[in-house]
């Protein structure tokens, strides 16, 4: 019983020091009666946790405000430089490492770039394990003030594996088959014990972005697409991202667009992604008589294709109208589906392909979707640009300190989102 009591006020400290940096992370600088308007805690408890939080380095105080009729107001602020992040985005063309503050304001970043071996998972590894030591060399004090690394993947991510092994990646499309990426990577990259690596798929990691800093910002119900070589969407209900069973939802580029289609990456036929993700426009390209350049990548391949649209060449224009239809179709499908209020599109290929898809995009996406979800649905272009999945992979850390009331450790449930 003794030690049920104590583990419950451990407990309660600990939320408390969650809800009081959470507010002041995502709404600060605050004064400490706004941060107890805001988290319903008692004025002696935002005294006490703040104090603590204070003497520990997490915060700092950033001015005053006038108070009715009584002494300014001290405000508070979380202290960005009080510890580092890292994001991983393990891309489809590179591997891409970044070392982030708390604020998530890059501070050295390492980029190997993915060419004749494709995903060799052992290839994968010692990129990541090359581009942490380079981002932690690139800083003082290095990892003494790392909080923790988070890590985007392609394919399903099954987050508890067998006993001791912790996420295992199941990647088809890239040839990972139950891959124990998270054991992998401990075993490889030189890390203190202490740092948690949480692994997610780039997609999910993507959406968390977009959600906390851009244009999903401040939606309940949001579809956020990501485009690049292939295709994947974050499905957020309630404000939290949906993983389904196994983490396994999401998987959007593989549903089916056209019954005996065109044969995707994963085997099957007539997948979203062989009409409409980079790799598959450009084979389409290719076949309507389009200028391959042996050993351009896919982003100076669309990049050119796009160009010759804008010199009007009617096979682009053709094949463009209809991606913009397949795309509008797929999207209208999570429309009646889910009933999103807002639907991004992110990812390096969305980004691209966007300013000129979109207003056909939206056409046929209301052309195929029920009128009443399709007319409260506004599709936009992510916000966060091409490193939005890094932002999106350091977020997973960042919010295992917060819930954890700015403590390190192994990786918390995070509300069994992670």
């Amino acid at each position: 019983m003794p030690e049920s009591k104590r583990g419950t006020v451990r407990d309660l400290r600990r939320a408390n020091r969650a809800a009081v940096l959470r507010h002041l992370y995502f709404h600060g600088p605050l004064s400490r009666h706004e941060l107890g308007q805001a988290t319903g805690l008692s004025s002696g408890t935002v005294s006490n946790v703040t104090a603590g939080l204070l003497v520990e380095g997490l915060l700092r105080e950033a001015g005053s405000v006038d108070s009715d009729g009584g002494r300014p107001r001290t405000l508070l602020r979380v202290v960005p430089e009080c510890g580092h992040l890292i994001g991983i985005d393990v891309g489809e063309t590179r591997v891409r490492v970044e070392l982030f503050d708390l604020s998530l304001s890059e501070l050295a970043r390492a980029d190997h770039p993915l060419t004749g071996q494709g995903h060799d998972v052992g290839l994968v590894v010692r990129h990541i394990e090359a581009g942490v030591a380079a981002v932690l060399d690139a800083v003082s004090p290095g990892p003494e003030r790392l909080l923790g690394v988070g890590v985007g993947v392609p394919g399903i991510v099954e987050r508890h594996g067998p006993e001791g092994v912790g996420a295992v990646v199941h990647g088809q499309t890239v040839g990972w088959d139950a891959v124990p990426f998270e054991a992998l990577l401990r075993a490889a990259v030189d890390l203190p014990p202490r740092v948690p690596i949480f692994v997610a798929n780039g997609a999910w990691t993507l959406g968390q972005a977009e959600m906390w800093f851009g244009a999903g910002r401040g939606a309940r119900d949001a579809v956020i697409a990501l485009i690049g070589s292939g295709v994947g969407a974050c499905i957020v209900t309630g404000g939290a991202p949906y993983g389904g069973a196994g983490s396994a939802a999401g998987e959007w580029g593989h549903t089916t667009l056209r019954v005996g289609g065109r044969r995707c990456r994963c085997g099957a036929l007539g997948c979203l992604e062989a009409y409409v993700g980079a790799a598959a426009l450009l084979e389409r390209w290719a076949e309507a008589g389009g200028k391959v350049v042996d050993g351009e990548g896919q982003e100076a391949a669309l990049a050119r294709l796009l160009a010759a649209a804008d010199e009007a060449d009617p096979r682009v224009v053709e094949l463009l109208a209809e991606t913009a239809e397949y795309l509008g179709a797929g999207i209208a499908d999570l429309v009646n589906l889910f009933n999103p209020e807002r639907i991004v599109l992110g990812g390096w290929a969305g980004l691209l392909l966007g300013p000129v898809l979109l207003p056909r995009v939206r056409a046929a996406a209301r052309s195929y979707a029920l009128r009443h979800p399709a007319a409260r649905a506004r599709i936009e272009l992510a916000r966060l640009g091409t490193d939005a999945v890094a932002v999106g992979a350091a977020t997973l850390p960042l919010a295992d300190f917060i819930e954890r009331g700015g403590r390190v450790g192994a990786p918390a449930a995070l509300n069994g989102r992670r």
